[in-house]
């Protein structure tokens, strides 16, 4: 295995850190890749652009998530009434 220190990253794996990134997931080597990729690929540069406007829009937006307990009586409701139509 290279000890080489991996700069260039692909554009799936700096559209991936960039997702990480809107997620605050991504560490900063990432970053640090993912910004020295956007300096020569316009595409990726695109990309980032229109993640950040997303992003900010559904934060202007205040939407509410439901609730985990309405979320999982949801999912149970489901799951009984998939059951009972395989059934029928």
């Amino acid at each position: 295995m290279s000890n080489k220190i991996k700069i260039v990253i692909p554009c799936d794996e700096a559209n991936h850190v960039c997702d990480k990134t809107q997620y605050k997931n991504a560490t900063l080597w990432e970053k640090i890749k993912l910004n020295i990729h956007l300096i020569y690929c316009r595409a990726c540069r695109e990309y980032t652009k229109n993640n950040t406007k997303l992003t900010k829009t559904i934060k202007k937006a205040h939407i509410e998530c439901l609730d985990k307990n309405y979320k999982e009586k949801m999912r149970l409701d489901l799951d009984s009434a998939i059951k009972e139509a395989s059934i029928n």
